[in-house]
């Protein structure tokens, strides 16, 4: 019994033991960091049904002149102008990719990130008013988190830009039992499903063009393998009746030589 008991615990070893690349961030390649060069301008482009906030303001000391480019409705303006929500104040894109906004009237704004956005309004606003601030919001940036992480969800983005790592520190961090090696982002591109790929052992994710986020990206955090196993195999009793039969003949076999 004792033999037994310790090929057991032999077992459970070997079954449980994970390597250090599996589970550490960064693993491979980081002396290749230094000095490289990273996607600090990187900006999200807007996209049709975007909702967004757009604040106008003016260097003058008297605000009322930039009043009429203000929205006056206290929901949701759509492209066409018409529908409100109450859970988000902006302008929502239209399927043309245009806004309505006030004065102005239609602008593109598909495509164009926050910044270019703001540069384009000034510039129109600056023919009625004098050094215009143009501030561009994108209200629904959000991100859905499934998987093997501490805490799977819908994680909403302030500042419209987020990457892969900060995202995990968000979620919680991925569990032990999660792949870091392959971590899954499904995303939509003008209409069309893309699915990307994510090592986080490895450093040259910093380079991938999933390293940030879009709005309404999904990210999926595989199991291992070592947790499909516990789960579909200690929880069945045909599991146990195997790892019992497999002990059973170890012992025989241990014993007849």
């Amino acid at each position: 019994m004792k033999k037994l008991f310790g090929l057991f615990v032999l077992a459970l070893f070997f079954t449980s033991c994970a390597t250090k690349d599996e589970i550490v961030y960064f693993y491979e390649g980081k002396e290749s960091l230094e000095g490289q060069k990273n996607l600090l301008n990187y900006e999200p482009k807007i996209e049709k049904n975007d909702v967004l906030r757009i604040n106008v303001s003016s260097s003058s000391i008297n605000e009322e002149i930039v009043e009429p480019f203000q929205m006056k409705t206290g929901g949701q303006q759509s492209g066409g102008g018409g529908g409100q929500n109450s859970s988000l104040t902006g302008y929502l894109v239209s399927p043309d990719g245009m806004i309505n906004f006030p004065v102005l009237g239609e602008i593109k704004v598909e495509g164009l990130t926050r910044t270019e956005i703001q540069k384009k309004l000034e510039r129109e606003i600056e023919v009625y008013v004098k050094d215009p601030i143009v501030d561009v919001r994108i209200m629904n940036f959000r991100v859905t988190v499934l998987g093997e992480v501490g805490s799977p969800g819908r994680v909403e983005i302030q500042d419209g830009r987020i990457s892969m790592p900060e995202l995990i520190a968000m979620s919680g961090d991925i569990t032990y039992d999660g792949r870091r090696e392959n971590i899954t982002i499904i995303r939509e591109e003008n209409g069309i499903k893309k699915i990307g790929h994510l090592d986080m052992t490895k450093t040259n994710l910093f380079q991938s063009p999933y390293f940030y986020l879009k709005q309404n990206d999904i990210v999926y955090v595989e199991p291992s393998y070592r947790r499909v196993k516990s789960a579909g195999f200690f929880s069945s009793y045909q599991g146990i009746i195997s790892i019992g039969t497999t002990l059973i003949s170890l012992y025989l076999l241990v014993n007849s030589l």
